[in-house]
């Protein structure tokens, strides 16, 4: 397996950021003073957490000068001797557990143990930020930094800017290894969610059944009275409800009937000795329905 590209960026920034801060902590350059008015005009005095050297373009560089201000008593400096050495050796341990992790001659590097010499490493770069931005920030206040008193300048000197520069590379650095961590959370993630629940598992929302009533549905039969529909008993008084289901044929009417005796009037009619003529020239009186009765 490749080596993931934060990790690489993360083994890359580190060393340099642990080289930088190891030359800032031991260089006698934290603070330059010029313009001494008893000296010549090119004396240069560097003042840093351990020692001062004073240097002339023309001649070689003198350090272990005295202190005659009480320079090495201020906070500022002590501080920063405790925070730089104890940065420097966080950083080791941070790249120590970086080496094992990222791969340690394996196929796949540890991604828990490699994110977590990222968290080391940023806090080492904290450590070295801290009195680095506290010394700069009293750089030109001799009552807490004492040193020479005016007309002379007090400025940044190299060993100041090589400490800035080391602890952003640690934080960037150990920042870009600590996101190693995203791999080991996704495996675990995974392995959560696969693996099987310890004990019986909880009915949820989605386990849940519900008896909802079924809906009355309307009967395909209809009721028939006399040859007439008629709505259910259940349903005279209510209110009229949509029709569903499909319409069944009427049954066809019945026969007529008349209650009138037809042949009464055949029985006594007159003899059939008549003749046609004479039948046509009396009056009608038959009893025999009309097409108007049917």
């Amino acid at each position: 397996m490749r080596t993931p590209a934060v990790m690489t960026l993360g083994m890359v920034l580190t060393p340099c950021g642990l080289l930088l801060n190891l030359i800032g902590t031991l260089a006698p350059g934290w603070r330059l003073a010029k313009g001494f008015l008893d000296q010549p005009v090119d004396v240069v005095l560097y003042q840093g957490l351990w020692d001062m050297c004073r240097e002339q373009s023309s001649r070689e560089r003198e350090c272990g000068q005295p202190d005659e201000w009480g320079y090495f008593a201020a906070r500022p400096v002590l501080a920063a001797r405790g925070l730089m050495a104890t940065s420097l050796a966080v950083t080791g341990l941070g790249l120590l557990l970086a080496t094992l992790g990222v791969r340690c001659w394996r196929d796949e590097p540890q991604f828990a143990l490699a994110g977590l010499s990222g968290v080391v490493l940023a806090v080492a770069g904290l450590l070295s930020l801290v009195p680095v931005s506290w010394y700069s920030h009293f750089l030109g206040d001799r009552d807490v930094l004492p040193g020479p008193a005016s007309p002379v300048t007090l400025q940044v000197s190299y060993s100041l800017v090589l400490g800035y520069l080391g602890s952003c590379l640690l934080l960037l650095g150990g920042s870009s290894l600590a996101l190693a961590f995203a791999p080991w959370c996704e495996e675990r993630c995974r392995s959560c969610r696969k693996a099987p629940p310890p004990g019986p598992r909880r009915g949820s929302i989605s386990t849940v059944y519900v008896d909802w009533p079924e809906p009355a549905l309307a009967p395909a039969i209809k009721y028939y009275s006399e040859g007439q529909h008629r709505p259910r008993p259940a349903e005279r008084g209510a209110a009229a409800k949509p029709r569903v289901g499909f319409p069944l044929p009427r049954p066809p009417p019945k026969a007529y009937t008349n209650p009138v005796d037809v042949l009464d009037g055949e029985r006594d009619a007159p003899a059939a000795s008549q003749g046609a003529s004479s039948r046509s020239t009396q009056p009608y009186h038959s009893s025999l329905p009309c097409d108007s009765d049917l």
